[in-house]
């Protein structure tokens, strides 16, 4: 029997994701990101399809590689207009019961103090289940917006994120011991302040001498996501993350990286089955394959291959209107997401050109679409999660909602009578439903910093 398949929705608080111009569809409504009820119905429509979480992506900056400007964006909603995805979680949460949600928050620019009292209010409000994608960003112009002339290099962008792991985990996990808060109405004693420590951290980066400011919520930490499959990336995914997201390329490419993660998560003490993967994935579906294929061929009439080329040239790092059509591009040493430009090149060989990019950029992104039948679907699914050794999938959205009313009414069942998606949810917290734990294991670096009773926390 297959293995269960996870599966969250890939979106983000805005009106183009991935695929871009799709927001011109006449039946698409992501132009409604504005309103509460957008949201709302969203998270209902996930939850009734068994969904395990919606995994909203965010940036800080807007896309202005390409041309030197950010007119192009703008003009073709490319990720901006852009709103916070964190204040829409305790609403989308109010309407459900089970539904996860892993926000995208650039701990380059949250100050980590309060990221962690703001991660710990989320874990409280939706009774345990956020998570936290850990980003280090990769815009120039997040960086300028900021306050800073430009963005540090990719690895030492992440020798910081090591560091501010440390000290939001002395927060999470070493602040507040288990049994601080007594809740003792007789006596008037809300928590034992023996209990409650006081995190002192002085590193390279940040300094720190304050208690969290937070009770312990459901998960303390939130549940780990993270992004990055660059070498630099795929190290700090095998120490700290518990989900990993990776691109679609080749299944072989894939299941490399996906062993490699996970080799080096054993190589750390921690066990490979800590560590879950979800492939990014674009699916359009109906009855038939050959239905199918006429909604993609209508779905590609709106997209927008200009717009695509403005977030390949921002999420690379070249400006890809330096060359001509056929020139063959320089991709030199890239500051942005470098597993992007290692993932293009393994595509497209190493002297690719915008028209080779642009020839894959079939409805809006580079990101190639499975397109067909419910069985079809269920089938690639399978294969690629028993072939690759993903658990999972994180499904961008085309037009919405009808592509996930598509895939819930239609794909799920077939893969609920395959035996490889669930027919209920688990009960508990995100991690418990992932990982049947509420905390994090005593095998992952968080554990050093938990403090027994009596013992304070140190940085």
């Amino acid at each position: 029997m297959p293995k269960e398949i996870h599966l969250n929705a890939f979106d983000m608080n805005c009106v183009g994701h991935i695929q871009q111009g799709l927001w011109t569809h006449p039946r698409d409504q992501s132009t409604r990101y504005r309103e509460l009820q957008y949201w709302t119905d969203y998270a209902r429509r996930l939850e009734a399809g068994l969904f395990d979480g919606i995994f909203f992506a965010d940036v800080v900056g807007v896309y202005d590689v390409l041309g030197a400007s950010p007119d192009a964006a703008v003009n073709g909603a490319v990720q901006v207009p852009v709103n916070d995805p964190t204040l829409l979680i305790p609403a989308m949460a109010a309407v459900t019961q089970h539904l996860g949600f892993g926000v995208t928050a650039n701990l380059t620019y949250e100050a980590p103090f309060l990221f962690a009292r703001r991660m710990s209010t989320l874990d409280h409000l939706t009774g345990g289940r956020i998570g936290w994608n850990i980003v280090t960003g990769y815009l120039d112009s997040a960086a300028r917006a900021n306050g800073l002339s430009g963005q540090t290099a990719h690895d030492d962008r992440y020798d910081l994120a090591d560091e501010y792991m440390a000290l939001v985990y002395q927060l999470w996990e070493g602040s507040w011991e288990d049994g601080a808060v007594v809740r003792d109405r007789s006596r008037g004693i809300y928590a034992d302040p023996t209990r409650v420590h006081k995190v002192h951290h002085k590193g390279l980066q940040y300094q720190l001498d304050a208690m969290h400011l937070s009770e312990p919520s459901p998960q303390r930490t939130p549940l780990l996501y993270q992004a990055g499959s660059s070498t630099r990336g795929s190290r700090f995914a095998a120490t700290h993350a518990e989900c990993v997201f990776l691109n679609g390329q080749s299944q072989a490419g894939v299941q490399q990286i996906v062993q490699g993660i996970r080799s080096q998560a054993v190589a750390q003490g921690r066990a490979a089955g800590d560590v879950k993967v979800f492939l990014g994935a674009t699916i359009v579906t109906a009855d038939t394959d050959a239905q199918a294929q006429e909604k993609f061929a209508e779905y590609e009439r709106y997209a927008s291959s200009e717009s695509a080329l403005v977030h390949a040239a921002a999420s690379m790092g070249i400006d890809f209107a330096k060359y001509d059509i056929d020139e063959p591009i320089d991709t030199g040493k890239s500051q942005a997401i470098v597993s992007n430009v290692e993932a293009m090149t393994r595509s497209a060989g190493p002297q690719w050109t915008r028209r080779k990019l642009l020839e894959k950029m079939v409805l809006g992104s580079r990101q190639a679409p499975w397109v067909g039948s419910a069985q079809t679907i269920a089938d690639t699914m399978i294969t690629w999660s028993e072939q690759a050794g993903v658990d999972g999938f994180n499904l961008s959205r085309t037009v919405v909602p009808e592509c996930f009313d598509d895939f819930i009414s239609l794909v799920v069942p077939r893969l609920q009578e395959r035996g490889a998606y669930k027919t209920a949810y688990a009960p508990g917290t995100l991690r418990r439903k992932l990982f049947r734990q509420d905390r994090l294991p005593a095998s992952h670096p968080v554990a050093q910093y938990r403090v027994t009773p009596g013992q304070p926390s140190t940085g």
